[in-house]
């Protein structure tokens, strides 16, 4: 039984059916993760949370607890944008990789941004003169943010201009070893810095570098929501123009040229494309993993591996996955939540480790 055959096409349910199911999941979750929040104390029943939802689209009265609410929306929707933006970055590196294990950190986006942030919290912990830190001091959310956008974005650039000249001669191989040998650099940078915080005994650094290293999907702001807006906007800019060409990669490179796939055009837009997704991301939200791993992998078992179904179908996945396992965890754990690169990092090595025993029982080749 073939896996693209007529019968798994018939056993497996329709994109539609799973693209409204996920959208209906997906409304439901952000209404919970609003209406809860992380403090016990303030919920918003469903009346309430309609007449604070219609209030900040100026259609009824500000509730008492507005502001809140306010801030509980952003925080919603930058958990949605967050995984869409993961998720769709891993299921674009996979196609282009040939690879289901690959993701968005690969490239070294990730180790860019986390250098970035740190550069930003070092300049607003004392590093910089004391007229620059008091002129900063009520821009560091953004500064922190834009620092960390900054630092992926100039990774990207660095990725795409050597990857251009490297893969030429290497094969999309050359391509991983320069994200592998970025992330080692920009690793040991911020290693030498807290390695030199320690020795200064900067112990409110190290404790301000831990705290952005885990990631945060609370307390988020109107910028928050633009960045990852950003983010999911390109990948749907994009996702039309490279679906088909992805599966047709599938084959080499040498079938699809003689197909008449542009691969260096396919290339050059599936690695910004991600690399820009994955940016606005980590900095909207600190780094995240495993995201791209996981969402990818369920889409795939759920519609065949189609990217014209599983990129987008993922993108919604990921929208959906994020914000459901951070309201679960208001459900569970309320005020005492994990941090989502904690909570995505224990399910991830769950979930792989399940999937090495299935793919070794089933003897199916990665």
């Amino acid at each position: 039984m073939t896996r693209d055959g007529d019968a798994d096409a018939h056993a497996r349910p329709l994109p539609r059916d799973v693209t409204f199911a996920l959208a209906a999941c997906g409304l439901v979750i952000l209404a919970g993760q609003i209406a809860l929040g992380t403090d016990k104390a303030l919920h918003f029943p469903p009346d309430q949370l309609l007449r604070g939802l219609l209030a900040i689209v100026g259609l009824d009265a500000p509730l008492p607890h507005q502001a809140l609410l306010q801030i509980r929306v952003c925080s919603a929707l930058t958990s949605a944008g967050v995984g869409a933006c993961l998720a769709v970055a891993g299921a674009l590196l996979q196609g282009l990789l040939r690879n289901p294990l690959a993701d968005p950190s690969l490239l070294g986006v990730t180790s860019g941004a986390s250098l970035g942030a740190t550069a930003a919290l070092l300049a607003l912990g004392g590093i910089a003169p004391l007229v620059v830190r008091e002129g900063l001091g009520e821009l560091g959310p953004w500064l922190v943010s834009g620092a960390a956008l900054v630092g992926a974005l100039l990774v990207t650039g660095i990725v795409v201009i050597l990857g251009q000249r490297l893969t030429g001669r290497g094969g999309i191989a050359m391509l991983v070893l320069l994200g592998v040998a970025l992330n080692s650099c920009m690793a040991g940078a911020i290693a030498a810095v807290q390695d030199g915080l320690f020795a200064a005994q900067r112990l409110d650094l190290l404790g301000a570098l831990q705290a952005w290293s885990m990631g945060a999907l609370h307390e988020r702001q109107p910028y928050h929501v633009l960045m990852v807006a950003c983010g999911v906007f390109a990948a749907v800019l994009v996702i039309p123009r490279v679906a088909r060409e992805l599966d047709l990669l599938a084959g080499g490179d040498d079938d699809a040229r003689s197909l008449g796939v542009d691969v260096t055009r396919v290339r050059v837009l599936v690695v910004v494309t991600a690399a820009f997704a994955t940016a606005c991301a980590v900095a909207a939200a600190g780094p995240i993993g495993f995201v791209g791993l996981v969402v990818p992998q369920v889409v795939r078992l759920a519609v065949g591996a189609s990217h014209r179904r599983v990129l987008w179908l993922t993108l919604l996945g990921g929208a959906v996955f994020v914000p459901g396992l951070d309201l679960l965890q208001l459900v569970v754990l309320g005020e005492r939540t994990f941090r989502p690169n904690v909570q995505m990092t224990l399910l991830g090595g769950t979930f792989f480790l399940a999937l090495l025993f299935a793919r070794s029982r089933s003897r199916l080749a990665w």
